[in-house]
């Protein structure tokens, strides 16, 4: 969510060559796990001393603000609302994730029974949409009056 950028070549390709993919680090590192906020975060975190993968925080703030509400709403995780949205993603067979104790796993693994609705598909969406690259960007730019 935080990283979307393997949407733009490499899932068009694995689809048109008939091939699975297997995200790595779909809570980007920790960052989505809800325990990171605005207001600080957590200290002594595994991303203090080793921030990768390299994330826009702001963007991911903004993501941790949706799939925070939305877990609330159906009393899970930000987390595991984050994976759920992964595994309902064309193409992807399974998820590389990177719990690192028993808590953490069973937190992860409980994303395999949420449905997320449309709605909520399209809000997770909207917040963690790509950013048009050029030369997109400039053809909506100067295309906007006509």
């Amino acid at each position: 969510l935080s990283g979307r950028d393997i949407e733009r070549e490499v899932l068009p390709l694995a689809a048109d060559q008939n091939l699975a993919v297997l995200p790595w680090s779909p809570l980007a590192g920790g960052f989505l796990s809800g325990k990171y906020t605005r207001d600080g975060d957590k200290a002594g975190a595994r991303r203090d001393a080793f921030d990768f993968p390299p994330i826009n925080k702001e963007k991911s703030y903004d993501i941790i603000d949706v799939i925070t509400e939305i877990g609330k709403q159906h009393g899970v995780s930000p987390a595991q609302i984050a994976l759920a949205w992964v595994r309902l993603q064309n193409g992807i067979t399974s998820t590389i994730i990177g719990a690192k104790n028993v808590e953490q796993l069973q937190d992860n693994l409980k994303s395999i029974e949420i449905e997320l609705s449309a709605d909520e598909l399209q809000r997770i969406n909207e917040v963690s949409a790509l950013q048009k690259e050029y030369p997109e960007w400039m053809v909506d730019r100067q295309g906007a009056d006509r």
